[in-house]
Order: structure tokens, then C-alpha cells, then sequence
């Protein structure tokens, strides 16, 4: 028997802005080596260029609704939509979404924008009308619960979970809730109040929570008052990829180089990083400092940088392409991760198994399962420039990093997380059965 799986989603492969995206394909991925599951992927807008050969996908943006006037219930109030035809507003870039700490969706009665089919044109990207895409979203997602055969529906992170909620009350089926990270973890500490609410409200409507690491595990029961019985902790893992041997990148100079890769905002740490590369240019000039990623501090960074007077030993690259970022590995002499709240930490996986010693912050979850790496407290700059200058300056005690956790992460691959989470919809299933006698 096929257990048939409705999985909504915000972002796929190659169209993404984060780890979200590649948990999704690299997920995807490992249960389609299954033959008794079937997933169907729903995101906002299809672009056309995913890999259809992993799932079948489906753009929200593509569904037609019906219907002139709807009504949709959340944990507020009920609200009632009314389509018309106009032009969606435009949106802002994804790291500034972040900083909208006070967006409200108030009022009975809304708006839904469509074309002239009656489609909506989602973005799928994390603009300032992202609450109202996530509203649209959860209609257009009622609409193919109620059109499709399946058996078990699976959100990931809080843009999907009214999809999810609205797909359950059409549907009946179970809904397993995917916890990639928390606003706690992106604003930190700084939480808007309907995202929370629309996260706890996603997380007590499920039948199931998945956790990406006991660390966010321990937030949901602490700051959503989510009962641990309730929630599996699957912890991510990682696309192999060539290191495309005999074709060796060059530096271009030769200091060693340190780098960082990630959004640079408040989560992430990167003031953190840029102090601690400050204090660790003053032991040993040998030494150059690359930042690849874009966001809402970038600038700050680059100011500080100046202020510290080691810009001539800072690189800025922006954001950085898949190929660009193995590229990147193949460069780095080690690879730091002072994330300030991290649920898990896929580029750490990534850069261990291109052969970079890695230094990453305690508050990661990677850190559960990665032993060969240096962890430090994200607060600590003093602690994070002794591990970067110990690695950079001893190259024994780098190689004997970079091999172990090279060989730990060699098992670390989507197989075991698909598989675990093939078991939980199985288990699921049969206890929602059950119930259902």
C-alpha cells in the first residue's frame, strides 16, 4: 500500500534563500527511493526549472480559485475574502522581511488579488505582504486538499502552517508540523507576535512535530509550551558533493582564509565573527577573512570592518551560487559558524565534508551531532579567535579536525533523516486510524 503525502513547502531548489529549501529537496530526495510513499510538493510559484524527477511539484500560483467570496477562519477571527483583479504590490528582498517586527493582519473583511483566472500571484519570497501570501497560501492549499487523494499532510516551518491547518480541516487527515527554526531564533529574542502565534497555533493543531535538533526541541517546549512527547527530533543531513579533484581553485594569495557563509543577520552572528577576526589579525597577520552572504547587516560589517581598520584583510563576496560556495570550501582554511541561535546548521555538514575544520557556536544544533569541530559559546570572541588562531596556526591540529569530522559526516547523508520520517508518517497514519474505529 502507497501512503500518498500532501508536503507544502515556501521554497525548492535551485530557487532558494536558505537551508529550508535544500532540507526540502535533500527530504524529497531520500523518500523517493520509497516505493510506498508518494509526496506531492506544493509551493507558492513554480518557477519550472525544479527537479521534477524528485517530486511531484505544484505552484499555488497556478490553482485557480472558484469562488467570488470565501471565508477563512485563523486563530483570531473569521475573515472574509473578496477577489479582485489587480496587480500584486511589489516585494522586498528576503532579509529585510525580518525587521518587520510589528506586521499585523487585522480586520474581517480582505482582499484577495487575482488575474483574470482567478489565480493569485504568489512571489513565494519574504516580502513585506508575506502574511497575506501566507493567508492566500492556506485558501489556495484548502482548495487542493479538497481535489486530491492522500493520506497524510506535512508543512514545513511557519509560512506553511495555516496551508497546512486549512488542508487538515478539509481533509481530516493528520498533519505532521516541520520546525526548521523559530522567531525566536531569526529576531533574537525581538518576536513578532502574530508569527508566534501562527507558529503555536501550527504546532497545536498537529498530530506530530518534527525538530530539527533537541536544541530547537527545547524552545518548543519551553517558549511554545508544546508538550515533548509530542515532538520527534530528526536531525538534517547533507547533499555529497565532487570535490572536483585535479581541478584545484586557487587563492589567488597566500594567507590562510577564514571564512564565514551565511545570511548575514542577527542570527547568524557576524559581529561576533568580524570582532574575533580583529583580535586574531593582531596574533598573526598571515591570515585574510572572507564574509559570503548578503543581508541586513552586511553594510554594518563593512563599516565595522573599516572602523577595526582590517578591511584590507576582509573580503565581501554577497550571496554565493551553489558551485560558487564549493568553490568557496575548496579555498576556505577554516570555515566558522558563531551563530547567536542556530536550529541546526547544514553549511557546517557541508564545509566538514569539504575537507574545512570547522569552529561553530554551541548554540547550534549541529553541534548534537558533529563531534569533530571546535564549539565555543557565540558571546565569547575571545574563545572563537583562540580556536580560529589555533587552527590557522597549528595546521596539525586542522588536518587532524578536518579528517575526523570528514569521515563522521560521510554517514550523515538524507537516507536516514527520509527514512525516519517515513516511520513517523507510518506511525501516524495508524494512530490516527486507530482513533478514527
Amino acid at each position: 500500500m502507497q501512503l500518498k503525502v500532501l508536503m507544502f513547502g515556501w521554497e525548492f531548489p535551485p530557487h532558494i534563500s536558505g537551508g529550508l529549501g535544500t532540507a526540502c529537496q535533500g527530504l524529497t530526495k531520500g523518500l523517493s527511493v520509497f516505493n510506498d510513499i508518494e509526496v506531492t510538493f506544493v509551493v507558492p510559484k513554480a518557477h519550472g526549472d525544479e527537479n521534477s524527477d524528485l517530486v511531484k511539484l505544484i505552484g499555488a500560483a497556478d490553482i485557480p480559485l472558484s469562488n467570488k467570496k470565501m471565508k477563512f477562519k485563523n486563530s483570531q477571527n473569521e475573515i472574509k475574502y473578496f477577489k479582485i483583479k489587480s496587480h500584486i504590490v511589489p516585494y522586498t528582498n528576503p532579509d529585510e522581511f525580518w525587521k518587520l517586527t510589528s506586521l499585523k493582519h487585522s480586520g474581517k473583511t480582505q482582499f484577495l488579488q487575482t488575474d483574470e483566472y482567478g489565480r493569485v500571484p504568489f512571489t513565494g519570497k519574504y516580502g513585506m505582504n508575506l502574511i497575506d501570501e501566507v493567508f492566500s497560501y492556506a485558501m489556495v492549499a484548502g482548495k487542493i486538499a479538497g481535489e486530491k487523494q492522500f493520506d497524510l499532510i506535512h508543512a514545513h516551518d511557519w509560512m506553511t502552517f495555516q496551508a497546512g491547518i486549512e488542508a487538515k480541516r478539509i481533509s481530516g487527515k493528520p498533519l505532521i508540523v516541520h520546525i526548521h527554526s523559530t522567531d525566536f531564533d531569526r529576531s533574537g529574542g525581538n518576536v513578532n507576535p502574530q508569527i508566534y502565534a501562527i507558529e503555536r497555533e501550527g504546532m497545536e493543531y498537529a498530530d506530530k512535530i518534527v525538530a530539527v535538533s533537541e536544541y530547537t526541541k527545547l524552545i518548543l517546549v519551553e517558549k511554545y509550551g508544546i508538550s515533548a512527547k509530542k515532538i520527534q527530533t530528526i536531525y538534517n543531513g547533507v547533499e555529497p558533493f565532487d570535490l572536483r579533484t585535479g581541478n584545484e581553485i586557487k587563492k589567488g594569495f597566500k594567507e590562510k582564509l577564514v571564512t564565514f557563509l551565511g545570511r548575514v543577520t542577527s542570527q547568524k552572528g557576524p559581529g561576533y565573527f568580524v570582532e574575533a577576526a580583529s583580535e586574531v589579525l593582531r596574533r598573526n597577520n598571515n591570515v585574510r577573512f572572507v564574509m559570503a552572504g548578503s543581508g541586513d547587516m552586511l553594510n554594518e560589517m563593512v563599516r565595522r570592518a573599516a572602523q577595526l581598520k582590517i578591511a584590507d584583510r576582509f573580503h565581501f563576496t554577497g550571496f554565493l551560487e551553489n558551485h560558487e560556495v564549493q568553490s568557496l570550501y575548496q579555498m576556505s582554511d577554516v570555515y566558522v559558524l558563531p551563530s547567536v541561535s542556530e536550529p541546526f546548521g547544514i553549511s557546517v555538514l557541508e564545509a566538514a565534508q569539504g575537507n574545512v575544520p570547522v569552529v561553530v557556536s554551541k548554540q547550534s544544533g549541529v553541534s548534537e551531532v558533529l563531534n569533530n569541530v571546535l564549539k565555543v559559546d557565540y558571546w565569547d570572541v575571545h574563545a572563537l579567535a583562540d580556536a580560529i588562531h589555533a587552527l590557522v596556526e597549528y595546521p596539525a591540529l586542522g588536518i587532524c579536525m578536518k579528517k575526523r569530522a570528514h569521515a563522521e559526516v560521510l554517514n550523515m547523508n538524507w537516507d536516514v533523516p527520509a527514512g525516519q520520517l517515513r516511520q513517523l508518517y507510518i506511525q501516524t497514519c495508524k494512530t490516527k486510524h486507530s482513533r478514527n474505529k
